[in-house]
C-alpha cells in the first residue's frame, strides 16, 4: 500500500491531458481589429482604406456566418484547429518536405567534451544513442516532467510523437503514423534503424527487457560500418523521401508492387524508435563548426536520412552530431528537450561511458534489402539530383553574439525574446529599406493538443521605432520611448497569442469553413494586403525562439525572398541561425546577421544614453 501511495504522488507525463481546456475560438471583432493593425505597416493610406472596407463587409456579412459555423465545429471538438492545421500546414503540402518543411540542428556537445575529432563517430554515437534511448524509456514510463507555467500544466501530447513516428506519403495528402505506446498502453516498437552508404540496417535496443549498453551498441555500429565499407554501396532508397510528395507516393506504391517484402521493410523503418544516420568519412562531409553542422543537418546526404521520420539522429566522421526531424507530428520544443537532456547527460559523464565494458551475445544487426529495378534506381537518381540542386542554393549562417545576453536585457527589464525580435526588425529595415512581415512562433499549449499561433512581430510600433532610428531629428529620448512602446506591444501580443487570442489561426479556420461549404473565397483573403502582410504563409521573416538552453536549430525561409531566423538566448550571449536562398539577389543571411548584431548594440546604447 505504501508503495502504491508513493507512486500515485508522482506526476506522470501525460496525466493532465484529459483535464486541459479546449482551444477557444477568439471573438471575430477582436481578430479582425488585430488583423487590420497588422497590415498597417505594409500599406499606404489608400490601400489601408480599401482593406478597412473589405474587413467591414466581411465582418457584417459572410465572416459572421463563417464564424458561427466555426463556433459550431468547436462545440464538437476539443481542438477545432488540430486536424486542419496538420493537413494544411504539413500533410497537403506537395513540395519536398525534407528540405522545405523539416527542421534541423547541430548537437551542442561540440562546445564541451566532444569537439570535432576524426574517428570518434562510432564510439560517441553509441553513447549519444544510449542517452537518447534512456529518454525514450522515460517517456514510455511517463517520467518526463510535465511542462508548466507556474502551476499550470501544458499540453504534452507532442512528446508522444518524438519516437516511433513517421509520415507516409500520399498521392494528394500524406498521413502520420504513430507507433509509440507508454508502458501502461502496451507494446511499443523497440528497434532502431541505421542508415549507412545507401544501405538500411536494424537492431533491437532491448535485451532481456533492459536497454543494451553503449559497448553493445558500439559493437552493432562497428558491424554495420565495416560491412558498408567493405562491400558495395546500397541503392539509397531513403533518398526517395526527399522527393516531391506525390512523386514519392507513386514511387513507394511502385516499390511495394515489386515485392511484398518491400512493404515489410518500409513498415520496419516507419515504426523504428528513431533513425541513426552514419554520414560518410569523406572530408567534404565533416563539418567543423556550428554553421557547417547546421547546414549539413539540413542539406546533407539524402541516402542516409529518412526524411519522413520524426527523428533522424545524424553522426559525422569527426564525432559531430545533429538531427533532422519531420515537422508534421511536433514542433521544435520537443526536439530541444531531448537534445538538452542528452547534452546534459554527456556533460555529466564527461563524454564517456562509465559502466561495464561487458558485451553480451546479442543478435547482430539485420540488413533490410529492398527488391529494386531500373525504374526505382532512376527514381532514386532523379530524387538525388533535385535534392542536391535545391540544397546547393541554401546559405546558412550561425553566429554567437557574445558582448551580452539575457542578464543585461533583464537588468533593464527588457524581455530578451522581444529584444531579439525588435533587433531583427531594425536589421531588416536597415538592410532592405522597408518593414519586414514577420512570423514568430507563439505556443498555445495551455490548451488541449495546442501547438502554435502566429505572432506578427512587425507592428506599427516596431516600424515607427525603426523609422525613428533613421530620422536624424529624432532625439535619443524619443527613440527610446518608441522602442519601449514597441516592447510593450510585442509582450502583450505574445500573451494574447498564448492565451488563445491570436488571429491568424482564426482567419485560417474561417477560410477553411468557406472551402468546406463550397463557398467562394472571401475577398479578405484575395486582397493584396493579405499576402503582403504575411498571410497565407508569405512571411519574409520566419522566426522562432528555440529557448534558453544551448540547443540551436533552423529551417529554410518561408518564401524565396525571405529568411529563416532561429535563435537561442543565454545569460551572456545570443546565438542566431539564419538561412536564405542564394538564388535570390536581394537576400543575404551574412549581412542580416551583421545588422542584427549592430542593432543589439544600438538598442543597448539607447537604454544607456537615454538614462544619462
Amino acid at each position: 500500500m505504501e508503495n502504491h501511495l508513493a507512486k500515485s504522488t508522482e506526476e506522470r507525463t501525460f496525466q493532465y491531458q484529459d483535464s486541459l481546456p479546449p482551444l477557444p475560438v477568439p471573438s471575430l471583432e477582436e481578430s479582425l481589429k488585430k488583423y487590420l493593425e497588422s497590415v498597417k505597416p505594409f500599406s499606404n493610406e489608400e490601400e489601408f482604406k480599401k482593406t478597412e472596407e473589405i474587413v467591414r463587409k466581411f465582418q457584417n456579412g459572410i465572416g459572421e456566418k463563417l464564424h458561427q459555423k466555426l463556433l459550431e465545429r468547436a462545440k464538437g471538438k476539443r481542438n477545432w484547429l488540430e486536424e486542419w492545421w496538420l493537413n494544411v500546414a504539413y500533410l497537403d503540402v506537395r513540395i519536398p518536405s525534407q528540405l522545405n518543411v523539416n527542421f534541423a540542428g547541430p548537437a551542442t556537445h561540440i562546445e564541451h567534451y566532444w569537439p570535432p575529432k576524426e574517428g570518434t563517430q562510432l564510439e560517441r554515437g553509441s553513447i549519444s544513442l544510449w542517452h537518447n534511448l534512456n529518454y525514450w524509456q522515460l517517456l514510455r514510463k511517463e517520467k518526463v516532467p510535465v511542462h508548466k507555467v507556474g502551476s499550470t500544466p501544458l499540453d504534452m501530447n507532442q512528446f508522444r510523437m518524438l519516437f516511433a513516428t513517421c509520415k507516409i506519403p500520399g498521392i494528394t495528402r500524406d498521413s502520420v503514423k504513430n507507433y509509440f505506446r507508454t508502458e501502461s498502453e502496451g507494446h511499443s516498437p523497440t528497434h532502431i534503424v541505421i542508415l549507412c552508404r545507401g544501405r538500411v540496417f536494424l537492431f533491437d535496443v532491448l535485451c532481456e527487457g533492459c536497454l543494451i549498453t553503449p559497448p553493445e551498441i558500439l559493437r552493432q555500429l562497428k558491424y554495420i560500418y565495416q560491412k558498408c565499407h567493405s562491400e558495395p554501396n546500397g541503392p539509397g532508397i531513403p533518398a526517395l523521401t526527399s522527393e516531391e510528395r506525390t512523386r514519392w507516393a507513386k514511387a513507394r506504391e511502385y516499390l511495394i508492387s515489386l515485392d511484398p517484402e518491400n512493404l515489410t521493410n518500409l513498415e520496419k523503418i516507419q515504426s523504428s524508435v528513431l533513425v541513426f544516420s552514419l554520414e560518410d568519412g569523406s572530408p567534404q562531409v565533416t563539418p567543423e563548426d556550428y554553421s557547417q553542422v547546421a547546414a549539413m543537418t539540413l542539406i546533407g546526404d539524402p541516402t542516409v536520412r529518412w526524411g519522413d521520420k520524426s527523428y533522424n539522429l545524424i553522426s559525422y566522421f569527426n564525432g559531430v552530431f545533429g538531427c533532422s526531424c519531420d515537422h508534421a507530428p511536433y514542433d521544435a520544443m520537443v526536439m530541444v528537450n531531448v537534445s538538452h537532456y542528452v547534452d546534459e547527460k554527456i556533460l555529466e559523464n564527461e563524454g564517456k561511458w562509465k559502466g561495464s565494458e561487458k558485451v553480451r551475445d546479442i543478435p547482430l544487426p539485420v540488413e533490410l534489402v529492398f527488391t529494386v529495378d531500373q525504374k526505382i534506381l532512376n527514381d532514386i537518381s532523379l530524387a538525388k539530383t533535385q535534392y542536391f540542386k535545391q540544397a546547393s542554393d541554401l546559405e546558412v549562417v550561425v553566429r554567437a553574439f557574445t558582448s551580452f545576453g539575457k542578464k543585461l536585457t533583464k537588468k533593464y527589464k527588457l524581455h530578451p525574446d522581444t529584444f531579439v525580435q525588435l533587433a531583427l526588425q531594425l536589421a531588416y529595415f536597415r538592410l532592405h529599406g522597408r518593414p519586414g512581415c514577420c512570423y514568430e512562433t507563439a505556443m498555445t499549449r495551455y490548451f488541449y493538443h495546442g501547438r502554435t499561433e502566429t505572432l506578427r512581430s512587425c507592428t506599427i510600433e516596431a516600424a515607427s521605432w525603426c523609422e525613428s532610428m533613421h530620422n536624424p531629428s529624432a532625439s535619443l529620448v524619443e527613440r527610446q520611448k518608441m522602442m519601449l512602446k514597441a516592447f510593450t506591444k510585442h509582450n502583450k501580443m505574445m500573451k494574447d497569442c498564448s492565451s488563445g487570442k491570436g488571429f491568424d489561426r482564426h482567419l485560417l479556420g474561417l477560410l477553411l469553413i468557406a472551402k468546406e461549404e463550397g463557398l467562394p473565397v472571401p475577398e479578405l483573403y484575395t486582397d493584396p494586403l493579405f499576402s503582403k502582410s504575411g498571410g497565407g504563409g508569405n512571411f519574409v521573416l520566419s522566426t522562432s525562439l528555440i529557448g534558453y538552453f544551448r540547443v540551436q536549430g533552423l529551417v529554410v525561409p518561408m518564401v524565396h525572398n525571405g529568411y529563416g531566423f532561429f535563435y537561442h538566448i543565454r545569460e551572456d550571449r545570443f546565438v542566431v541561425s539564419c538561412s536564405a536562398w542564394k538564388s535570390c539577389p536581394e537576400t543575404d543571411a551574412e549581412k542580416l546577421v551583421q545588422q542584427i548584431f549592430y542593432a543589439f548594440h544600438d538598442m543597448m546604447q539607447l537604454m544607456n544614453s537615454a538614462l544619462l
